[in-house]
């Protein structure tokens, strides 16, 4: 997605040696024309898949749901709440995730009427780096025994490894800015 990549390139900011702030369009503050090409473009490779549900994570990825639900003629979106050990319960399907940003475990839960057996669910979210936030999602869809039918991403770091564990999951990973590298504080796409 060329217009993604040139926002990247002129809102962008590289914070560390491989962290990438997007919060002047994607998650902090949103741009509203940019997430309305983010839902086409994903609508667009993902439009021979049942979907039954879109599963997310808070807080960045509830915008690219909901828009995208509104792509997919309003089907619901279902976002993972961040907890800690004490939200553990019966009424949950839980998941520990790492995050690669925040350098913190968490609890992510999703109330388990929520996700049905036998539903078809893509995954989405704002980032992929390590993955954790979407391996966290997959074991919660696998323990609602839901069939995923892929995983959504905006911007992606291609230098990581999140990609591939999905990959090796069997899972169609979409994602529609690669960052190949950061060098010397220049962002390089695949």
């Amino acid at each position: 997605m060329q217009e993604l990549k040139e926002k990247i390139l002129t809102d962008g900011e590289i914070i560390e040696p491989d962290i990438l702030k997007v919060d002047s369009f994607i998650n902090h503050q949103i741009d509203p024309k940019t997430y309305r090409s983010i839902a086409e473009e994903l609508k667009r490779r993902f439009k021979d898949e049942k979907i039954d549900k879109i599963l997310t994570i808070e807080a960045s990825g509830i915008a690219l749901g909901l828009a995208l639900s509104y792509e997919l003629n309003d089907i619901p979106v279902v976002f993972a709440k961040k907890g800690t050990s004490k939200t553990v319960n019966d009424d949950l399907y839980t998941s520990e995730v790492y995050s690669y940003t925040k350098g913190k475990r968490y609890i992510a839960c999703v109330k388990k009427k929520y996700l049905n057996e036998g539903e078809h669910i893509l995954l989405v979210d704002d980032f992929l780096a390590d993955g954790n936030a979407m391996m966290g999602l997959v074991d919660m869809c696998q323990q609602a025994k839901c069939q995923i039918v892929g995983c959504g991403i905006i911007i992606e770091k291609g230098f990581q490894k999140g990609h591939q564990k999905l990959v090796d999951l069997g899972l169609k990973v979409e994602s529609l800015a690669i960052i190949e590298s950061f060098k010397n504080g220049n962002i390089t796409f695949k």
